[in-house]
Parts: C-alpha cells; structure tokens; sequence
C-alpha cells in the first residue's frame, strides 16, 4: 500500500491506536512484522500513520495481540478501511491541516463538547462574528485568506445544523458572550444566534457567570469529540506550538473530569438562556 507524506490526525490515530495494543500485549515491531509477513519498517509506517492497513490486517493483529474489545476491534477497522473524502478536502492546500483534522474528527463523532473562556465556541459562530475574530487575530491575512477561514468554519456547523446532527454541549464563561468581537449590532446578532441553536433538542448551551465563587475556569477553550468507543475520544486544544489533539488515557480522563467540573459551575438552561437575553438588553 502507498505511504502517506501527510496522514491525517484519525490516519495517525488508528497508529497509534495499533501501536498501544501492541505495547499492551508486550511485542516488539519485529514480532509483529512477522504475524504480517512484511519488513518492521511497514509495521513502523503503519504506526505512524504513513501507510494504511486492510481490515484483514487489524483483525489478525488484534487477535494476535489478544485483544477481545470487540467494539474497539470494529471501530479500528472502520477508521482503517474509511474511503471518505468530506467537503473539508476541497480546503487541502487551502488550510493548515489542523483546520481539516478537526472536521474530520467532527464528521465521525458520536458527540461533542466545548468550554468557550474568551470567545463564543466556532460552531455557534455567526459569519461576522468569524470575520471579524479572524481579521483580528490575522492583520497580515488578506481579505481571501480571512475569507477561506470564514467559509470553512461556517460549513463546519452541519454537525450540528445538518440532517444528522450529534449531540452538542457548549459551556460558554460570561466574558466571552460580553466581549464585543465586532459592533454592537453583531454582538447582539451573535448572542441571538446562540439562543436560537440551544433551542434545539441536541444542543445544550449553559454559562458560567462572572459572580461565581470558586471557579478557576479551564485553563482555555477545550474541545472534547467523541469516539465511537470513549477510548478513541480526542481533546482539541490549542497550544502555542498550534492545534493539539490529545488522546492518552490518562490525558483524556483528566479532561473529562474538567468538563464536569465546569459544567457543575455553569447556571443551568434556562438560567443560562436568561442571562443570554439580558445581556442582548443591554446592547
């Protein structure tokens, strides 16, 4: 099979998904290169995610590696054997790849949470709102630039907005509902917006109020996607060096648990609903 020069962030995951089973079952990439009949290096592609693997292959691994998750089993085959190519491919060469990574990632979820500190989660974002977040935080961008960015986050909402949504749950702090992005008329359009998604049955909108006592918040906005196991959920989370996806065990636990925690904070619906209408008010 050809190697990839730039696998995708599911590619490298369904590897290093295969790697830790191997790790688990305490074999070496040579031991396993011989359950397959190919050289260590195909098992070392493999595991990064440069070279694809058959269905036949996953399974004669996971069976070797006496793994009995028939969930994670099928899931791993499906990641190996998917053929999509989403209409975020129409941004390759157009878009840092972190951009399509996360889509991809969106268009497979079974469900997705945000915590939103500073600015309203994209998937609730209204174009100017994303122009002008944009334009801002890229002055050197010129306007098709800004344009290509907008486009794409835009068409990112079918998630949520399309024929086939997942469920979605945004915990949004207060400051990033307050800050103006743009005008008064597009604070007030954006805030708008955000009432109107939460009325969807799949959409939970909920909002942590300055007032409250005790809430060191979550560091940063943080994405959380689910797989189709919980052991393929991946954390998104933007760091210096750019977009981080995060899928350890360990890491992704710890995320879980700070959602829960933030969530626990966050004024419920309708409280959060309210607070949303007021703040329209005074606009």
């Amino acid at each position: 099979m050809a190697t990839r020069r730039h696998p995708t962030a599911r590619q490298a995951r369904l590897g290093v998904e295969l790697r830790r089973l191997r790790d688990s079952a305490g074999l070496k990439a040579t031991e396993a290169a011989a359950l397959l009949g190919v050289s260590s290096v195909q098992v070392s592609q493999i595991e990064s995610g440069v070279a694809g693997v058959s269905e036949e292959r996953v399974r004669r691994l996971a069976a070797n590696y006496t793994c009995t998750d028939t969930e994670l089993i099928d899931a791993l085959v499906a990641m190996a054997t998917d053929r999509t190519r989403g209409w975020w491919e129409e941004y390759r060469r157009i878009l840092p790849a972190a951009y399509l990574d996360l889509s991809e990632l969106d268009h497979h979820a079974t469900f997705r949470h945000d915590v939103a500190v500073i600015h309203v989660p994209g998937l609730l974002q209204t174009e100017a709102y994303a122009r002008a977040l944009f334009a801002y935080m890229n002055p050197q961008f010129p306007e098709s630039e800004v344009e290509h960015r907008v486009s794409h986050r835009m068409r990112r909402k079918v998630v949520i907005e399309g024929a086939d949504p997942i469920p979605y749950e945004a915990v949004i702090h207060e400051a990033a509902l307050r800050i103006r992005v743009a005008g008064r008329a597009a604070s007030r359009a954006q805030l708008t917006r955000i009432l109107e998604a939460s009325e969807a049955e799949h959409v939970a909108v909920r909002v942590v109020p300055f007032g409250l006592d005790d809430f060191a918040g979550a560091g940063s906005a943080m994405v959380h996607i689910g797989g189709v196991v919980p052991r393929l959920d991946t954390v998104v989370r933007d760091a210096p060096h750019g977009t981080a996806f995060i899928d350890s065990a360990a890491q992704l636990e710890h995320f879980r648990g700070l959602f829960r925690r933030v969530k626990q904070a966050s004024l419920d619906a309708d409280q959060s609903r309210d607070l949303i209408n007021g703040l329209i008010k005074e606009l």
